[in-house]
This record gives C-alpha cells, sequence and structure tokens, in this order.
C-alpha cells in the first residue's frame, strides 16, 4: 500500500506502509487487442510531449525517469492503493510476506519528520546493542536522515548478512547522540504471538497475515483447544491485512465446512471469486472474541466480517479501517510490479467492506492517553479512495454517540500505567459468558 496513511509503522521486513497486497498475479490481465482504441491516438499527444522535453528541456532528463514519472502520474489518477513499483520497490515488496528479511530487526516510521523507531524486534541485533523504542535515527553510516523517505531508509539499513551498519540516534535523556554499530543477520518475523490469560482464556495476536500465518494460529489454537481454554481473544487491531489466502485459512479454522468466508467482485469474470471453508480438522467452537480498530484492515476485515456474518464470534473494539478493494500484482518484464486494484469484497451476507468497514457488536473505545487525542483516518479519508455505495447514493454517515447501547467508552487515564481496556473488557466478556453457561455460537 503506498497510500500517505500509515497503519502502524514501517516494519523492515515490509516493502510498503500498511502492506495490503492482497493478491498475486502472473501475467497479463487482458489482451491488448480487445482494449478500447479510442485510448491509444492519445498515445501520439504522449509521445509528442515526450520528444519535445527530451530535445529542449532546459536540463538533460534521463528518458527512463520521464516514463516512470508519467506511469506514476496516470495512476496517480486511480485508486490510492494502485500504484508503479520500480524493480528495486517490487523486489522489496516481495519480502513483506516472507516475514524473513537480513537487517537490524526494528520497526520504523517518520513522526514530526524524523526518522522514529517504533520498537526494536525481540532477539534481533539491534534489540541486543540496546536500540529502544522512540529512539531518533539522526544518521546512517553518516548521512543525514532529514528528508530521507522510508523506503530509502530501509534500503541503507538493510544489506548482506555479517555485514555492519552504523547509525546515529537522538534519545531523550541522554546527554548527546549515541551511535551503535549493528552487524546485520537474516531476521526471522512471527507474525502470530501467543499467550495465556487470566481466568484461562487463550490469546492469539495477528500483527500481519503472512505466507505462515493460517499454520501459526492453528497451531496455537490446537494447542488452546488440548488445554480446555474458557475461550480465546483473537487480536486484530492495528493488523494492516496481508495475504487473502492467509485471511481464508485463520477463519477456516473456526468455521465448518462449506461456509461463505468473502467472495469478490470485479469487471471480468476471472474476478469473481468465492472463498468457502474447507477445515477437515475438529471444528475448534470456543467462545471467541475478535478484536479490532482503526487499524485493522484488508484481510483483518474479511476475518472479523466473516465470523461477525456467520455468528461465530463476538467483534469488540472500534470500527475499523474500510479497505475492501482487491489488489493484483502483476509482474512487469523489466522487473518492476503493478499493483491494480481489481475487484471488492463483499462479506458472507453481501455487506460491502470498502469506505465503510467492519461495526463491531460491542464498541470499547481506546482510553484517550493512548489515542493521543489524534484524529482516526480511515479509507474514506484517503484521497481518491473508491467510494462506498453510501456515498454513491449520497448518504453521509455519522458518528456513533457513545450513549448508545452496547458502546463502552474508554475512560481518562494518563499515559503511565494505562490498561488495555479492551482486552480487559474481552476477557469480562468471555469469562461472564461461561458463567451463564451460554455458548459463543448463540450469541453471548
Amino acid at each position: 500500500m503506498t497510500n500517505k496513511r500509515r497503519l502502524g509503522g514501517w516494519l523492515l521486513w515490509l516493502a510498503a506502509a500498511g502492506g495490503l497486497a492482497v493478491g498475486m498475479a502472473v501475467g497479463p490481465l487482458g489482451n491488448l487487442a480487445a482494449r478500447e482504441n479510442t485510448t491509444y491516438p492519445e498515445l501520439r499527444t504522449f509521445t509528442e510531449i515526450l520528444h519535445l522535453v527530451e530535445s529542449n528541456y532546459v536540463n538533460k532528463v534521463e528518458g527512463k525517469k520521464l516514463i516512470r514519472g508519467a506511469i506514476r502520474g496516470l495512476l496517480r489518477t486511480l485508486d490510492p492503493h494502485t500504484s508503479y513499483m520500480s524493480p528495486e520497490f517490487y523486489k522489496e515488496m516481495r519480502v513483506e510476506t516472507s516475514g524473513r528479511f537480513v537487517g537490524l530487526g526494528i520497526e520504523i516510521t517518520i513522526r514530526g519528520g524524523i526518522l522514529t523507531v517504533v520498537t526494536p524486534i525481540e532477539d534481533t541485533p539491534a534489540f541486543r546493542v540496546g536500540i529502544k523504542a522512540g529512539d531518533q535515527i539522526i544518521e546512517i553510516e553518516g548521512k543525514s536522515t532529514k528528508e530521507m523517505n522510508l523506503q530509502g531508509a530501509v534500503r541503507l539499513l538493510r544489506g548482506r548478512p555479517n555485514t555492519k551498519v552504523t547509525i546515529t540516534v537522538f534519545r531523550k535523556g541522554a546527554p548527546k547522540p549515541l551511535k551503535f554499530t549493528i552487524t546485520r543477520e537474516v531476521v526471522r518475523i512471527k507474525s502470530v504471538r501467543t499467550r495465556k490469560l487470566r481466568g484461562g482464556i487463550g490469546y492469539v495476536r495477528i500483527r500481519s497475515f503472512q505466507s505462515s500465518t493460517g499454520a501459526e494460529v492453528k497451531k496455537a489454537v490446537r494447542k488452546f483447544h488440548e488445554e480446555d481454554v474458557n475461550g480465546l481473544v483473537l487480536d486484530l487491531r492495528n493488523n494492516p491485512g496481508g495475504l487473502l489466502s492467509q485471511a481464508v485459512s485463520v477463519s477456516n479454522l473456526f468455521l465448518k465446512p462449506g461456509q461463505l468466508i468473502v467472495y469478490t467482485k470485479g469487471r471480468i469474470p476471472v474476478q469473481q471469486n468465492r472463498y468457502t471453508s474447507t477445515e477437515q480438522d475438529a471444528h475448534y467452537n470456543m467462545p471467541l472474541v475478535v478484536l479490532v480498530n482503526p487499524g485493522s484492515a484488508s484481510a483483518s476485515e474479511i476475518v472479523a466480517g466473516a465470523l461477525q456474518d456467520l455468528k461465530r464470534g463476538t467483534i469488540m473494539g472500534e470500527k475499523t479501517f474500510g479497505k475492501g478493494s482487491v489488489q493484483t500484482i502483476v509482474p512487469l518484464t523489466d522487473g518492476s510490479g503493478l499493483r491494480l486494484t481489481t475487484a471488492l469484497y463483499y462479506t458472507p451476507r453481501g455487506r460491502l467492506i470498502q469506505g465503510k468497514g467492519i461495526d463491531p457488536d460491542v464498541v470499547v473505545a481506546t482510553p484517550r492517553a493512548l489515542s493521543r487525542q489524534r484524529r482516526i483516518i480511515r479509507e474514506k479519508d484517503l484521497p481518491r479512495h473508491l467510494p462506498s455505495e453510501d456515498e454513491r447514493k449520497g448518504i453521509k454517515s455519522g458518528k456513533p454517540s457513545l450513549k448508545a447501547p452496547g458502546i463502552l467508552a474508554g475512560p481518562r487515564a494518563s499515559r503511565k500505567n494505562v490498561k488495555d481496556v479492551q482486552l480487559e473488557r474481552a476477557i469480562e466478556y468471555l469469562l461472564k459468558g461461561n458463567r451463564a453457561g451460554k455458548s459463543q455460537e448463540s450469541g453471548a
């Protein structure tokens, strides 16, 4: 995803902020000969302009640079998720779903124009040398990071195994900038984290949908199932999405075979697809709460929408991002790639996710100290976003009142020792349901 909205920072293994690619094509999507002929006369004008610029512009301009700029300009007339990827960027994008890269092991973002560490990843080179969350990276190999974009920073921080990179960081409270020389190594990222919560509740946190996510969640759920836990919390908060296949795999674990999970609609027959559950193992029918928030997008919304429509779990938290479009990745002949929006997602009951998102069954607001009173940005706020059905009809959606039934407002709190009220509410909900002797499938 190359839009300007950041969904929780850049991982060094992530190719683009948000990482919402959900499809992969291995060839062209259509036949040039079958396309409308009315477009191509305009190419004569383009060719004339290209020739004039190359021949007469005050400074010599590289033709490749002009062409790539023209391609990017063309795609900027479409939705924010359609984009051109240079060969370098396309190669990095492919790392997005592998969960494996050579680097330092830090999650970074741009805050206030400064390259900032969101968090070091546990048991990685950066973690071991003492890099901390909040560290501001002001130099990489002596080069200032001022006005450096995330892609450029990632390119400098990555490298071959066993090579070194020196970074200079500003740390609040430190008398002077700190220098760290760090040896790059292969870093493997687990997209799934699990633990046991109080009251015998299992917890599965998915940070993104990578190629191994379904298998990791299946292993965790099977273990919790064998331990006869009192319920399960599936945490999809701030999960920007990932692979459609893995969203289907995760949904599979909680559904009976043959249930519709999601379907897509596009302009051509190949874009009309239906995905149903096929899990043949034990039907894990433990009570389930799914946590979501405005950072839950794409594949996360597919899982939440399916489990909600099929009454398999209670969706709790805040309204999701609303990114319900399918991006097909098309490799091009020169090693570059095209990320092209080709279809829209629909939940089993036919609800369109795009521009609307998933409304939780039980709304639990984020405490003000954690939200930092920042404006929440969703898909519908992005420039050039594909409009929802309501937007096309001219219907404006209002904001929910915190006094409405089923809504629990987050408490005022200081940033110190702030409790995860959404997780606490999920635990209470599951324990209360067990005490009442009700099953999750019956709407407990």
